[in-house]
C-alpha cells in the first residue's frame, strides 16, 4: 500500500536521483510521474492516504511548497482532528531545501519553521545516511502526515547504513559528539558543520557537545534539557533566517525549563535576513559556516 509519486521521479529518478531505480523494482503502478502541480501532487496524496494507502510524494524544492500549502495545512494536517480521529492521513511529503549549490533565491530556502507551526504535522530533518533511512522508514509507518526535509548538499554524504529493516522513532534526538563545556543544538547540514567546529574547538581546549535534533516535531525536549544541565551553555545553530526561526523555539524551551542551570544566556546563530544569493562567495556569507560556529562557541564559553 506504499506508492511514490512526484515530478520526474520515475524514469529520471527525481531532481537529485533519490528515487532512481524504484521504477524498475516496483513498476509504474507504484512509482508514478505527475504533472507540474504541487497542489495537485499533495492533494492526490491526501486522497490516497484517506482511502488506505501510504503515499510518499516528492516536491522538487521546498520553495515550491507554498503552491501546495492549502492541501498541506487545511487538509493533510487537519483531517484527523476534523473527523474526530476517524480519518487518518498517513503520508510522507519529501522535499529538498538549503543553500550551497548556487541555486539562488527561488531554489534554496530553509522553511522548516513554516511546517513546525502547523498542528497535525510531523517534521523530520536528517543529517546522516543512517538517520535518513531509519527516519524515513518510521515516517512511512506513521499514521500522521510527515514532512521530510532533506538538505540537497547532504546527498553527497557517505556513511555506514544498517542492512535490512532500520527504524528510528520519530521524536528522538541524537548526541553526535559528547562534550562538557557547551551544547551546540542543530539539525540537517549544520550538524556536519557543528561536528567540524567541535573538532576545531577541542584543539583549543573547549569540548562542545553536538546535539542533532533529527526530528523537529515531535521535539525531544528531554535530551535537549539533559545536555544543557550537563554543559550549562547553549548555542543553537540553523541555516534558516534567524528571525522567527525554529531556533527561537529551542531557546524558549531552555529558558523556560532549565533557566537555573544556565551559566550564560542561550545564543542563536542563524541565517541572515536576506534571500539566498546566487554568487558562491555571497552564498556562504548568509548562512552559518564552520568558522562562524567556532567563533560563537568561543564567545559563549568565555
Amino acid at each position: 500500500n506504499v506508492l511514490v509519486f512526484g515530478e520526474d521521479i520515475a524514469q529520471h529518478g527525481g531532481a537529485f536521483g533519490v528515487t532512481k531505480g524504484l521504477l524498475d523494482e516496483f513498476g509504474p503502478k507504484r512509482i508514478r510521474n505527475t504533472p507540474i502541480s504541487e497542489i495537485g501532487i499533495v492533494g492526490a496524496a491526501v486522497g490516497a492516504a484517506l482511502t488506505g494507502l501510504r503515499p510518499v510524494v516528492e516536491l522538487m524544492y521546498v520553495d515550491f511548497a507554498g503552491l501546495a500549502m492549502d492541501q498541506v495545512v487545511n487538509q493533510a494536517a487537519q483531517n484527523r482532528f476534523m473527523f474526530g480521529g476517524q480519518a487518518r492521513v498517513p503520508m510522507v511529503l519529501r522535499t529538498q531545501g538549503g543553500s550551497g549549490r548556487g541555486n539562488a533565491a527561488q531554489h534554496s530556502k530553509s522553511l522548516e519553521a513554516w511546517f513546525a507551526h502547523v498542528a497535525g504535522l510531523k517534521l523530520v530533518m536528517p543529517a546522516t545516511p543512517a538517520d535518513a533511512k531509519g527516519l524515513l522508514a518510521s515516517a512511512i509507518r506513521d499514521d500522521n502526515p510527515v514532512i521530510f526535509l532533506e538538505h540537497k548538499l547532504l546527498y553527497r554524504t557517505k556513511g555506514d547504513v544498517p542492512v535490512g529493516e532500520h527504524l528510528l522513532p520519530l521524536g528522538t534526538a541524537d548526541v553526535k559528539r559528547q562534550g562538557g563545556d557547551l551544547t551546540i543544538v542543530t539539525w540537517s547540514r549544520e550538524v556536519v558543520f557543528a561536528l567540524e567546529a567541535a573538532d576545531n574547538l577541542a584543539a583549543e581546549g573547549i569540548e562542545a557537545e553536538v546535539l542533532d535534533l533529527r526530528t523537529l516535531v515531535p521535539l525531544d525536549k528531554e535530551t535537549i534539557l539533559a545536555s544543557i544541565r550537563k554543559t550549562h551553555r547553549a548555542l543553537v545553530v540553523h541555516e534558516a533566517i534567524k528571525r522567527a526561526g525554529y531556533g527561537a523555539e529551542i531557546v524558549s524551551l531552555i529558558v523556560e525549563e532549565a533557566f537555573d542551570d544556565l551559566d550564560a544566556p542561550p545564543r542563536r546563530l542563524a541565517g541572515l535576513e536576506t534571500p539566498i544569493p546566487y554568487a558562491a562567495h555571497l552564498e556562504k556569507t548568509v548562512v552559518p559556516q564552520v568558522e562562524d560556529i567556532v567563533r560563537a562557541a568561543k564567545e559563549l564559553a568565555s
